[in-house]
This record gives structure tokens, C-alpha cells and sequence, in this order.
């Protein structure tokens, strides 16, 4: 499924909208069948089956109000979602999954296996075989699971396009393809002559007669780079495939809708969305219905992660931990905001873990009561450890809370850490320094700026208090472990005075103020011109709470929608976060053009490149679907200096999606901040993202087919480029498992052109097959002025054996 302008489509498939240009299984007459569209038909089929059976064996009636991705969640969670859920996280996995799906064109545009093209029908039934055992031993790990799902898909649905299993009349899966222990029989062997030559080049079935009489398996080989291919074989085919000017000319790809193969074009779309779904029901019944809801986004709220120092000096401090652990976990069960997996990492010195991962609270609870507090000493600690496994094992948009009162000894993982926040959008990250007065503080300033800089690229918030007012802190945890959380506004700054606006809308409930620092001043007008400043606890707005460095103000239920401000001044560094529970929400990606056969956009997992404007590919949900919305103005804007909105340029691509171009990118760190109108009830919103981005002129790639065999060393090449100053430029890579690695500690860059190297990692024999690692690669520039970062998820798989049979 691979012809021109392909990628594009399906990168845009993150929006779930195609672009009308000439793609993959692009039917005459403009109507649907690519990857894309495959892929959502059968998932979207598969998970109201699932959601059915729910529904069936839980008492409860499953009965969608519409057909918009809110209503299907709502229906699905049936009474355990009373109150509003949101559909982001729902949204997000299924782009997950279709992304990666579309990238296997880009990343693995000439392997034979990913396609099945030149008869790599062996190779690419391992392809799909050991990526579904990955899946399934690795069913938590949601977001790796979902890029594997993606790439498997993409394989498998090729094999009915690319080779002539529809042309032997065959109008079921070919089940063999995923379920290893049976054979791959009767494929044509390598001197076998397939196809007839079309002078054409657009022959609608040049399969030979006897190899169609003998039900022999062939398909069509694709060169990219070279015009050869055996004596007599088929070619895939297109414009892109240089042995389809070799005789026999022509192909076989059933890829686009064609005058003369309309019906093998549809018989293969058939085919590969019936052997999708065979797929996903595997995989379902493998993982349970409700984890393959959950692998798929529908769950309540996100996840909780919990990361507790549990060294010697949190003695007295760890007690009030659990306590505020419990409280937090007790106050949200059987609730609506009831977590959808919670998460314990404890941390020390010298070790950090194990991680501890349930759906069950009550488990959750025992695993906390056996923390004690004991060895450590008084010195750092492995703070960043921990948080860095919580980071890459806790879901996407997950809440991790971090109990400590020490400085990280490994604070060279800052930096990976940052790269994880802005891969993974957990965009809550509170860090508790707890204290106890004088008998044990150490100077704790350099330390709590760090994890105040990753809290505030998180989205989220570092808060200072005392061991005794903690519990009175935890409000924050209890308003951002809930469902259909969103932000307003979210800006810091070092010092000084200013005044920040924001638009609160009719559907917005629970609205909340967080504002952190010290030597802090504020006043809190609404539309009205109704005043509250921060020496009125129980005013005419709200209620105002204060501890440590946090304040936190409830605004009253009775709000009035339109333009507020808060006045705020301090001679110390604060921050703002106004935040609320609503389903009018966007979830996004940042991506990039590029060129190849395929030229088109592609999501990427490091920052944008500096000095080109800056592509976002949005996904906005209203409270009755993406129709009950309009979006005014998308861009971006500073968060930690006062700057104007850099207004992007869009491109409504339907379904709620959008295109966005951003021309004049801020300096520093940005958001995405979006506008619009809530067609319910006719009010203005106003919404933005959490987790803060930069540019760099520093460009980091780097691909990985997703697995690995215990024992063997997988080699990675990544390659790095600058548009800045050249010389030489620093490598740091890091994994999650700590699994030895090579990779070279310096390249040197020219600018304009790119510098390769290789990594290798090695997991250990022993690794269970399904772990899943990941992997960070890190790039600075001389003196640290400019970096960027690549991040890979892969899985340790055993290799399966595929019994097969060529014929002769």
C-alpha cells in the first residue's frame, strides 16, 4: 500500500481525515479504503463488540446517543461514568495506532517483509507473529503495545494487496499469517515464473494461469532504488516501483481502485479488514475485554503514579505520606474520577523500585502499608530513577506525585526526564519537598528549581511544606486525579508584577487556581468587575486555601462566564494554573514535513526545528462530538514570559481536525493555547495544553523496528544534524531497563548536514519475552547551547518459529 503522496494521507490520519490526493487505496470516485480507514473500521467494530459484552455480563444497557468518539466512552463506561468522561485519551491510542501504522511506509518504505513484497512471505508472517506476542505480553504498557498494534496491522493488511491471495479466489483471512504454529504452504518458489508482461503497465490481472490453477502464493517485488527482480516475477507496481518497467511489466498491488480491478481492489479491502479484526479479537481475548478497553483509551480518568522516597531521613515524614496516599485513594473509589491504574515506585539509595501496577485500590493500599523508611542516609538521592520509571511505565497524560525531602543524586537524568514529559504529555508532575524544620534540612534551593523546571514543563506544579501541613496540600492531588481535567491558562514567571487574563465558559465546573511561590500578592476579578485578593479567604469569588508555597483558590459554583484577571505580584518566582472539568478538550502532535518517495508530514517525538514554522496536527472534542464545537484561533504562547499569541493558520480537515501552521514560533518554552464556541450553549472557550515545548536547530533520528531477542544485539542508526554552529556535538543515550549499550559519546556536526552513528543494546538472556524498553537518545551541541532528543519504545521478544513451505 505504498504510492505517491501515501505517508501524507496517513500521517494526517492523526486527525482521522484524509486529504484528497492520490494515496493508497484511494477508490475512484473519492470514497475510503486506505490503512487508515481499514484500521478504524475494524477498530472501531471490534471495540463495540467488546463494549457490548461489557455491558451484557455488567447488568447495563450499551446504547451510544451518537456516533462521535464522547458518546461511544460515555456508553461504554455505562453507570461507572456518571458525570462527564473525556474522550481524549480515547482519540489519542486510536492515533497511536494509526500513526504508526502510516509510518511503516515512511520508516520501513524498502523492507520486503513490512509489505510482503518480493515474496517475503516467511519474514513478514515473523513480523506480524512476534509483534502480537509482544502485544500480549506486554498488554499494560499501553502506548507501546498500541505503536506495535499499528505496525502489525499495517503488515498484515498488506499481504491482501500485495499479493494474489484474492486473485485464488480466496475470500477469507488467511489465518496462518497469526497463529504461529501453522504452516505457510505452497509459495512459489524462486525460479517460478508468476506473472505475464503487460505492456500497459496497467493490466488488471497479470497472474499466470498455472500458478493460478496450482494455487500457488506469490507477490509482487517493489524496487525503489534498482529496476531488478527474478526472471518472470511479478512487480508491486506504481510509479514508485522501478522493476514494474521490467518485463514481465506492470503489477499486482491492489493498493489503488483502478478501471479493470474494482473488484480485486475491493475483495483485498474486504480481505484485510475481516483478517484486522481476526487479529484484534486475538488480542482481545488474550488481554480480557477490559484491558482492551483500557489499551484503547476507554477508562475513566488517567492513571495515578505514586514516587516515595522511602530513605532513612523520611522516617518521620512517610507515615503522612500514606495517610495522604490512602485518603487520596479512598475519596476517588467507585467514583467516576476513580484512577484507571495505579502505580508505586518507590525510590532509595542505592536502588529505586520495583515498580508496583494495579487496577485494584484496595491493592494499591496494602503495596503502600509495606514502605518503611530506612538506609539512605541524609545525602541525595535517586529521585529521577524513580520518576523516570514512573514516566515510562505509567500510561500517556498519567498523574505522578512525588513524596521527598532530598536532593536528587541524579540529576543528570534531567534532561531524559524532560524528553519523557514531553513524549509521554504527563502533563501533572507535583513534587512534594516535605521538611521538618531545622533538626534535618539541608540546602535544598538548586534542587527544588530542578524539580520546579520539570514540574512546570510537565504542566504541573513543585510544592514546599512541612511535614505536618502536607495532608492540607493534597487538594491538588484529589482536583487533578479526575475526569475530563482541563486547563485554562498556565504561565510563570521569575518575579514582578502582571496581570493575566482568561475565559471561563457556561460548561466549565469545578474551576480551580494554583498559584505557587513565595512573597505573594493577587487579586481576582470576574466579568463583572467582582474582586477577591488573596487576604480574603471566603470572598465574593471563591475560597482561598493556603500552604507551603501553594495557594489554591475554588472558585464558587455560580461563576460568571467571559474574560476574568488576576492581578499577581511577587519579588520571587511564582507560577499560575487555572484549571476545570470539561469535556470541550484537544489532544495534538507536532510534526514535520519531509521528502522521498513519499513526501508528506510525520509526527515527531523531539522538539520542532528552529527558524521554520512550526505544523500541529489537532484533534479537538466538544461535549457532543466535534460538531458541537467551532475552533477560532489556534497558536502558540510563551509560558514563562509575557509575549503575544503567535496565531497559527488552519486547515479544517473535518472530523474536528486540524492542520495549524505557525508561522512566527515564541522563543523559550510555548503551549498550544486554542479558542473557540461551544455550540451547546453558545459560550466562548478558551483551552490550552500543559506540557511546554522549545525549537532547536539540532535535528535527532533515529528507527527501530520495535523488538528485540533476549540475548542479541539489536543495532539502532540514528543520525544528527544542526542548521546552527557546527563542531563537535555530545551523545547521551539512555534506557529504562539499564541494559548495556554502545553508542558514540561525540559526532562531529557540519552545519547543514548529517552526522550518523550506530547504538546498540543487548538484553540480558534472561529477559522475559514482552518487556518493554525505552530508549532515549539525547544530542547537545558544544557548550550545551542547543539539544534535541529522540525517543524509541521497543519490546524484548522471543523469536517464534514459523513452520513454512516453499514449493518447487
Amino acid at each position: 500500500m505504498c504510492s505517491a503522496l501515501h505517508a501524507l494521507a496517513l500521517a494526517l490520519a492523526l486527525s482521522l481525515a484524509l486529504l484528497q490526493s492520490s494515496v493508497a487505496f484511494v477508490p475512484i470516485g473519492g470514497g475510503e479504503a486506505t490503512h487508515v480507514s481499514i484500521t478504524r473500521t475494524a477498530l472501531l467494530q471490534k471495540l463495540k463488540e467488546t463494549c457490548q459484552a461489557v455491558a451484557d455480563s455488567s447488568g447495563y444497557e450499551f446504547n451510544p446517543t451518537g456516533p462521535s468518539a464522547e458518546e461511544l466512552v460515555q456508553a461504554c463506561l455505562g453507570p461507572t461514568a456518571t458525570g462527564e468522561v473525556s474522550a481524549g485519551k480515547f482519540r489519542a491510542a486510536l492515533q497511536e495506532v494509526y500513526v504508526q501504522n502510516a509510518l511503516v511506509d515512511l520508516n520501513f518504505v524498502a523492507s520486503a517483509p513490512h509489505h510482503f513484497n518480493s515474496e517475503a512471505f516467511l519474514e513478514g508472517r515473523a513480523l506480524i507473529t512476534e509483534g502480537v506476542v509482544s502485544i500480549k505480553a506486554n498488554i499494560q504498557n499501553h502506548q507501546a503495545s498500541r505503536e506495535m498494534l499499528g505496525r502489525v496491522l499495517h503488515t498484515l493488511q498488506d499481504f491482501y494487496s500485495h499479493s494474489n491471495w484474492v486473485e485464488l479466489d480466496n475470500t477469507e483471512p488467511f489465518a496462518n499469517l497469526i497463529q504461529p504454529d501453522l504452516p505457510i504452504e505452497n509459495i512459489a518458489a524462486k525460479d517460478t515464473a508468476t506473472c505475464r508482461d503487460c505492456a500497459s503497465g496497467n493490466c488488471p490481472n497479470t497472474i499466470l494461469a498455472n500458478i493460478l490453477q496450482e494455487n500457488k502464493l506469490t507477490s509482487g517485488y517493489m524496487g525503489i532504488s534498482s529496476s531488478e527482480k527474478p526472471k518472470g516475477k511479478c512487480s508491486h507496481g506504481g510509479a514508485g516501483d522501478l522493476t514494474s518497467a521490467a518485463v514481465p511489466r506492470g503489477g499486482i498491488s491492489k493498493d489503488e481502485r483502478r478501471p479493470g480491478n474494482e473488484a480485486l481492489h475491493d475483495a483485498a479491502v474486504t480481505a484485510a479488514t475481516s483478517a484486522s479484526l481476526q487479529l484484534l479479537e486475538d488480542i482481545r481475548g488474550a488481554a480480557g475485554d477490559r484491558d482492551f478497553l483500557r489499551l484503547m483509551g476507554i477508562d475513566r480518568s488517567s492513571g495515578v503514579c505514586f514516587v516515595i522516597d522511602t530513605t532513612g531521613s523520611m522516617a518521620d515524614d512517610i507515615a503522612t505520606a500514606k495517610a495522604v496516599v490512602y485518603n487520596i485513594i479512598d475519596s476517588k473509589k467507585g467514583t467516576q474520577d476513580e484512577p484507571s491504574e495505579y502505580i508505586l515506585v518507590p525510590f532509595n539509595d542505592p536502588d529505586f523500585g520495583p515498580l508496583t501496577r494495579t487496577t485494584d485500590p484496595e491493592v494499591m493500599k496494602n503495596e503502600i502499608s509495606k514502605l518503611t523508611a530506612s538506609g539512605g542516609g541524609d545525602g541525595p538521592e535517586l529521585c529521577l530513577s524513580g520518576l523516570q520509571m514512573a514516566l515510562t511505565a505509567a500510561p500517556a497524560f498519567s498523574h505522578i506525585y512525588v513524596f521527598t525531602d532530598a536532593t536528587a543524586k541524579d540529576i543528570a537524568l534531567k534532561d531524559t526526564i524532560s524528553a519523557l514529559i514531553s513524549s509521554t504529555k504527563s502533563t501533572v508532575v507535583n513534587f512534594f519537598m516535605t521538611t521538618s524544620g531545622g533538626r534535618k534540612r539541608r540546602s535544598i534551593t538548586a534542587t527544588f528549581n530542578d524539580y520546579r523546571d520539570l514540574a512546570l514543563a510537565s504542566g504541573g506544579q513543585a510544592i514546599h511544606v512541612t511535614k505536618g501541613s502536607l495532608p492540607e496540600a493534597t487538594g491538588i492531588i484529589l482536583d487533578t486525579s479526575t475526569s475530563a481535567l482541563v486547563t485554562v491558562l498556565q504561565r510563570s514567571r521569575s518575579s514582578g508584577s502582571e496581570t493575566f487574563t482568561f475565559l471561563l465558559d457556561e460548561s466549565l465546573k469545578n474551576i480551580t487556581l494554583y498559584i505557587t511561590g513565595s512573597q505573594m500578592t493577587f487579586t481576582i476579578s470576574n466579568p463583572a468587575g467582582v474582586s477577591q485578593n488573596n487576604t480574603q479567604l471566603s470572598g465574593g469569588l471563591g475560597t482561598i486555601q493556603s500552604v507551603g508555597n501553594l495557594w489554591r483558590i475554588r472558585l464558587d459554583d455560580d461563576k460568571q462566564t467571559g474574560t476574568w484577571k488576576i492581578q499577581m505580584a511577587s519579588a520571587q518566582p511564582y507560577t499560575l494554573k487555572v484549571t476545570g472539568q470539561n469535556t470541550i478538550t484537544f489532544i495534538y502532535d507536532y510534526v514535520q514535513a519531509f521528502k522521498g518517495p513519499h513526501p508528506g508530514y510525520a509526527p515527531i517525538t523531539g522538539r520542532p526545528q528552529a527558524g521554520r514554522p512550526a505544523m500541529l496536527l489537532l484533534s479537538v472534542m466538544g461535549r457532543k462530538g466535534p460538531a458541537s464545537v467551532t475552533v477560532g484561533e489556534v497558536g502558540l504562547i510563551p509560558v514563562s514570559r509575557a509575549g503575544p499569541v503567535s496565531k497559527g493558520s488552519t486547515t479544517d480537515l473535518g472530523n474536528g481536525d486540524i492542520l495549524v501552521t505557525v508561522d512566527a514560533v515564541p522563543q523559550g518554552e510555548f503551549v498550544v493555547i486554542l479558542t473557540g464556541t461551544d455550540l451547546v450553549s453558545g459560550s466562548q472557550f478558551q483551552r490550552q495544553s500543559t506540557t511546554q515545548m522549545s525549537v532547536s536547530k539540532v535535528i535527532v533520528t533515529a528507527v527501530a523496528d520495535g523488538s528485540v531477542e533476549p540475548g542479541q544485539m539489536l543495532s539502532i542508526p540514528f543520525s544528527v544534524m544542526t542548521e546552527g554552529s557546527g563542531g563537535p556535538c555530545s551523545i547521551n543515550a539512555r534506557n529504562d531497563r539499564e541494559f548495556p549499550m554502545t553508542f558514540p559519546m561525540n559526532v562531529p556536526l557540519t552545519t547543514g548536514h548529517y552526522a550518523n552513528g550506530t547504538l546498540t543494546i543487548t538484553p540480558p538472556k534472561d529477559t522475559p519475552s514482552g518487556t518493554d524498553v525505552t530508549l532515549t537518545i539525547m544530542a547537545k551541541t558544544s557548550a550545551a547551547a542547543d539539544s534535541n532528543y529522540a525517543v524509541l519504545r521497543l519490546s524484548v521478544v522471543s523469536k517464534v518459529t514459523t513452520p513454512f513451505h516453499r514449493c518447487t
